[in-house]
């Protein structure tokens, strides 16, 4: 870990050296959410390419670039696309982002994702707002030597989402008339989807979606000391009584038909922050 305090300052400096403002959130957009960025009232773009220590965005409906801007009057920095530890990346490069939002400023993580749903009581097309969190990727990017500038040896977890923040997710939802609910999220390797009897088995240790990022990035973002809140897509419903065979163009279908609710929820947020900022 002790690398990453200079690898941080390297991706600072250049995406400083044409967007100086400091960020009041850092957003990232996971799969078929992408399209979020063109709320943002861009001011500089970056391909991860340009920007030292980020790496290429391999991933289905990833486009790979970092948006800086204004959305809901505050500045904002947003990835369109995430990184996964399934590329065959280490989850200290995969977060690397998250440390370069906080490092420029930031205060706020919206991490949006797309899910498999075990709840029966879910929907595809449903929100879920992250309330809590499992681990089973086997592996940690807080492991190694401890960099006490980057964050605590030891950082708690009792609360890694923002409760007012989820609260006020599910208010947004609410007031615009649309499905949205707390649970909470399994985080896996992949890339493969789970067998019938993994989704009991994840089912019966208090799960309610499962994907395969955003765990990570929350744990360096409480490392690190930022509020979160975590939105997920349900994509595809994970019922092992009656499981399909999952079919990738169709998960990205739903997560594009319901992004209009995701942006209302992070735009209500943004609104909001704004106004406690002011």
């Amino acid at each position: 870990m002790l690398e990453l305090y200079n690898q941080i300052q390297e991706a600072c400096s250049v995406i400083q050296a044409k967007w100086d403002r400091t960020p009041h959130a850092g957003i990232i957009l996971g799969t078929g959410l992408g399209n979020l960025a063109s709320d943002i009232e861009t001011e500089a773009v970056f391909d991860y390419e340009e920007i030292p220590h980020f790496l290429k965005s391999t991933a289905t409906s990833h486009r790979g670039r970092l948006v800086c801007g204004t959305l809901s009057g505050l500045p904002v920095i947003a990835m369109e696309g995430r990184h996964h530890m399934y590329e065959g990346y280490s989850l200290k490069q995969v977060t690397l982002p998250v440390r370069v939002f906080k490092a420029l400023g930031a205060e706020l993580l919206i991490a949006s994702n797309a899910v498999g749903g075990m709840n029966p009581y879910l929907q595809t097309g449903d929100i879920v707002v992250v309330d809590d969190h499992i681990n089973l990727m086997g592996d940690n990017p807080l492991i190694g030597i401890n960099d006490d500038r980057l964050g605590p040896r030891f950082p708690d977890m009792s609360a890694p989402y923002d409760q007012k923040l989820g609260d006020a997710a599910l208010e947004i939802a609410r007031a615009d008339n649309f499905r949205a609910q707390k649970g909470v999220f399994v985080a896996i390797a992949g890339p493969n989807l789970e067998t019938r009897a993994e989704y009991r088995f994840l089912r019966m240790i208090g799960a309610d979606i499962v994907g395969m990022s955003t765990v990570p990035e929350v744990l360096v973002a409480v490392h690190a000391g930022l509020r979160t809140v975590a939105l997920s897509v349900v994509t595809d419903m994970c019922l092992p009584d009656a499981l399909k065979p999952a079919n990738v163009e169709e998960i990205i279908a739903i997560a594009n038909e319901a992004e209009p609710h995701l942006r209302s929820i992070v735009r209500g947020l943004l609104k909001r922050e704004a106004e406690t900022v002011a």
